[in-house]
């Protein structure tokens, strides 16, 4: 195996564009995802190309560097519209795990599992991929198509995350069979912006209920303009018909859906509670 590590993102994508190569960030999941099968001939580790680590403000929202990791989201001083994802970052593996899994790395193995992506979502966050045309965005709930398949053509590299600026506070729950390094049974991200007691909007998505996380729009709608202490009653009154839970190891779909409601209802509660109401 030949391992290349360029600086530059013009030389990644060059080595990209010579096909064949496997790209490398934290390798959390690349180096497990090849379990007994020889290596590849050629990895192309990026986590020492200039500017793809770290979060920045911009002119729109955000920028979340594709190389960025998750202790590196732990440590950054965000507004509260990004608790969701903090906490979501948290629960990302072990520390050892969290300090050198990256962020586009947890998006690009679209695990239906994957911890990083209904807080995410949650945010609206769009990805930008970088190839030989040039840069795309992309909606993260477009980008990943199912499991194990994303919106990635031949030599293109994740660059980067962005996220616009929007009022609200986030917040994230996660179910497994136990407290820590677990993979989870259902988890929920959600961002909710009230005012004067009231709903404006809410935004919520649910993992591992489905093969791709799902926003769960129609609860969205029937949010908007809810009071603060109806939440829990819409919620258990609403249809969660994005999702489609399956039975394996470490739950039944039947146990899923029923833990997922509870989740739901308690994560805008972690919300409400942290937003400003006038």
């Amino acid at each position: 195996m030949t391992l290349h590590r360029p600086e530059t993102l013009d030389a990644a994508l060059a080595l990209l564009a010579e096909g064949g190569g496997v790209v490398l960030a934290g390798g959390t999941d690349v180096y497990p995802g090849l379990r007994a099968a020889p290596p590849p001939a050629r990895m192309i580790d990026v986590s020492a190309v200039a500017g793809l680590r770290g979060i920045a403000r911009v002119d729109e929202g955000w920028r979340i560097g594709a190389a960025t990791t998750w202790t590196d989201v732990v440590r950054a001083d965000l507004p509260a519209l990004f608790d969701g994802l903090k906490l979501a970052a948290r629960e990302v593996g072990s520390v050892q795990i969290q300090n050198t899994g990256t962020v586009a790395g947890n998006l690009c193995n679209a695990s239906p599992a994957a911890d990083g992506v209904p807080a995410l979502m949650a945010l609206d966050a769009e990805v930008e991929l970088t190839g030989p045309s040039g840069a795309r965005r992309v909606p993260l709930s477009a980008f990943i198509q199912g499991v194990r398949k994303v919106d990635l053509a031949a030599g293109e590299l994740m660059t980067a995350i962005y996220v616009h600026d929007a009022p609200g506070c986030g917040a994230f729950r996660k179910l497994g069979a136990r407290r820590y390094l677990v993979i989870s049974i259902a988890m929920v991200s959600a961002v909710v912006h009230a005012d004067g007691g009231r709903i404006v909007r809410a935004r919520i998505a649910v993992g591992s209920c489905s093969p791709v996380a799902r926003r769960l729009v129609d609860l969205e709608t029937a949010l908007v303009g809810a009071a603060l202490g109806d939440v829990g009653g819409i919620v258990g009154e609403a249809r969660l018909d994005a999702l489609t839970p399956i039975d394996d190891v470490r739950a039944s779909a039947v146990f899923r859906m029923d833990a997922v409601r509870t989740l739901v209802r308690r994560t805008l509660l972690d919300a409400v509670e942290k937003t400003d109401v006038a």
